[in-house]
C-alpha cells in the first residue's frame, strides 16, 4: 500500500510540474537573468563610439525601461552583430510589449539605423520573442562583404586624389561633397516610377554606378565622415534623409541630395545651399523635405 501511495504522490508531483511548466521555466529564467549581466562580447571595426543625446552605446545590458531596451538595440546593431539573444527581466513588466512595438515600428528602427556606420546598418531586422521573455534579434546587413571591400578601395582612391594632404575638416568635407555630386546623378526613375536599375539607395550605387537617391548620398557621405573620424549621423524626415555633422563642437546639416539639382540639359551642377548649415538656416528653406523630429535629433536644435 505504501508503494502505491508513493507512486500516486510522485505522479501528482509530475502532473503539477507539467501543468505549471511555463511558470517554473519563467521562474528559472528570471533567476538566471538576475544572477548574470548580459554583455556584448563582439564588435567589428565599424563600431562607432560617438556620443548622442537620443541613444547611447552600453557595455552591459541592465534592461529596466524602454530607453535601456532602445540602447540595447542600438548597441547590438552598432557593433555589427548579425544575431543576438537576451531575456526581458521580470522587473521590467512592459518589456515584451516594448519589444513588440519596436518590431512593428519601422520609423523607430530606421532612426536607430541612422546612428550606426552604414556598413553595420541593417536592410532587415527580425525580432523573435516568446511568452517567457526570450528575445532573439536577427540582422541582415545592407552591405555585403564584397561591396564593403570595393567601396573601401574606392574611398582610398578618392581620398588620395581629392583630399590629398588637406587637414582642415571643413575643407575635407567640401572636397568630398563636391566630388560625390560631380560624379552622381539623382535616380529620378527610381523615386518617381519605382524603376530600379541601380543600387542608388546605397553607397555602391553612388560610387560605382553613378546614381543615387537620398539614402545613397547620405550613406556615401557618412562613410567618408567616419573615415576621417568626424562625428555624424543620418537625419530622417517623413520622406527624406540627410547628414548631421559635428564640427568644432557644433552640429550642422549637410544634404548632398538637394545640393545636386536636376538640370533639364543634364548638366552637372554643384550647389552648396545645404552645405553645413544650421537648423535656423535650414528652416528658411522652402523645400518641405526637412521637417525633422526635434525631440529625437536634439543636438541640432541646441
Amino acid at each position: 500500500m505504501k508503494k502505491i501511495i508513493g507512486t500516486i504522490f510522485l505522479l501528482g508531483i509530475l502532473v503539477t510540474v507539467y501543468l505549471n511548466k511555463d511558470f517554473i521555466s519563467k521562474h528559472i529564467i528570471n533567476q538566471v537573468v538576475k544572477m548574470q549581466t548580459v554583455s556584448l562580447e563582439y564588435s567589428n571595426s565599424y563600431y562607432l563610439d560617438y556620443k548622442f543625446d537620443y541613444i547611447q552605446t552600453v557595455k552591459e545590458f541592465n534592461i529596466n525601461n524602454r530607453q535601456d531596451l532602445l540602447n540595447l538595440y542600438y548597441t547590438v546593431i552598432n557593433s555589427g552583430n548579425e544575431t543576438f539573444d537576451f531575456y526581458c527581466p521580470s522587473e521590467y513588466e512592459g518589456c515584451i510589449d516594448d519589444v513588440k512595438e519596436f518590431a512593428n515600428n519601422p520609423t523607430l528602427l530606421s532612426t536607430v539605423n541612422g546612428y550606426v556606420h552604414p556598413y553595420n546598418s541593417f536592410d532587415t531586422i527580425e525580432t523573435i520573442y516568446d511568452s517567457l521573455g526570450r528575445v532573439n534579434l536577427v540582422i541582415r546587413k545592407t552591405y555585403s562583404d564584397l561591396e564593403i571591400e570595393l567601396i573601401n578601395e574606392k574611398v582610398e582612391e578618392i581620398v588620395k586624389s581629392e583630399v590629398k594632404d588637406e587637414k582642415d575638416k571643413k575643407k575635407i568635407i567640401r572636397k568630398i561633397h563636391d566630388y560625390i555630386i560631380s560624379h552622381t546623378k539623382y535616380d529620378k526613375e527610381r523615386t518617381d516610377h519605382n524603376v530600379i536599375n541601380y543600387l542608388s539607395n546605397t553607397a555602391y550605387g553612388v560610387l560605382f554606378q553613378g546614381y543615387g537617391i537620398c539614402s545613397g548620398y547620405a550613406d556615401t557621405m557618412a562613410i567618408f565622415l567616419d573615415y576621417f573620424d568626424i562625428p555624424n549621423y543620418k537625419v530622417s524626415s517623413e520622406n527624406h534623409v540627410w547628414n548631421a555633422v559635428m564640427l568644432d563642437g557644433k552640429w550642422y546639416h549637410l544634404d548632398l541630395t538637394w545640393d545636386d539639382p536636376i538640370i533639364s540639359t543634364g548638366e552637372q551642377i554643384v550647389d552648396d545651399t545645404y552645405f553645413l548649415i544650421t537648423t535656423e538656416e535650414l528652416k528658411k528653406q522652402t523645400d518641405n523635405q526637412h521637417h525633422f523630429d526635434e525631440t529625437v535629433y536634439t543636438e541640432l536644435v541646441k
